[in-house]
């Protein structure tokens, strides 16, 4: 199974939460936000959605 991960660059605030969370290094933050550089490492387990305070972050599986 494959994911696709997409950053709502108009929610993302920076917090850095999803980079500190996500356990296969999806994200990294570029210019105070977050971008998924390594999104097909993505294992689907939605805790970068979760700790998302500002909904910025979709996991759709493809």
């Amino acid at each position: 199974m494959s994911y696709e991960v997409t950053v709502d660059a108009d929610k993302c605030v920076g917090c850095g939460e999803c980079v500190d969370v996500c356990p296969v290094q999806v994200y990294e933050l570029q210019d105070g936000k977050s971008e998924p550089v390594n999104g097909e490492e993505c294992l689907g387990c939605e805790s970068c959605v979760e700790v998302c305070e500002n909904n910025a972050i979709t996991v759709s599986e493809m």
